[in-house]
């Protein structure tokens, strides 16, 4: 079953409660994501380090062929 913007939003938000993030379904399907995560915790990470500490926050929703999140481009970055 596909996840919802708000659902994609609340965990990026457990993991980065001060961030200002936009979620954006790019295909229109419920499947096809793109979240914008501008945090001041980014701070001296590079992009890589970024991007994988919003990941983590995903809670494995992304893992493997049966992940609840089929695709989420990214953007990561400091304000």
């Amino acid at each position: 079953m596909p996840m919802e913007a708000h659902e994609i939003e609340t965990l990026i938000r457990e993991g980065f409660p001060d961030a200002k993030i936009t979620i954006t379904d790019l295909a229109g399907d419920g499947n096809h994501w793109a979240a914008e995560v501008i945090d001041e915790s980014f701070k001296g990470m590079n992009r890589v380090q970024q991007q994988r500490a919003v990941y983590a926050s995903l809670k494995g929703k992304m893992d493997g062929s049966n992940g609840e999140l089929h695709a989420l481009a990214l953007t990561t970055k400091a304000p």
